[in-house]
């Protein structure tokens, strides 16, 4: 049985060395207060990636607003 990811955002890059973050569910591109989380290099990715992962599996569990 293959297992579910709580993941929910992952990055990709752009083809010019940048990077964006994107809702693994949807396809399109995470935004946070509005603002598209794209052009980003690859250590910001993957930093905001793991934050809004983090805060995505705390919604789920009911641990925080």
């Amino acid at each position: 049985m293959k297992r579910k990811t709580e993941n929910r955002y992952a990055t990709r890059e752009d083809g010019t060395g940048l990077w964006a973050v994107y809702d693994i569910f949807t396809g399109l591109t995470a935004e946070v207060s509005g603002t598209p989380q794209d052009g980003l290099d690859n250590e910001q990715a993957d930093d905001l990636v793991d934050l809004l992962n983090a805060e995505y599996i705390a919604r789920r569990k009911g641990t925080t607003n």
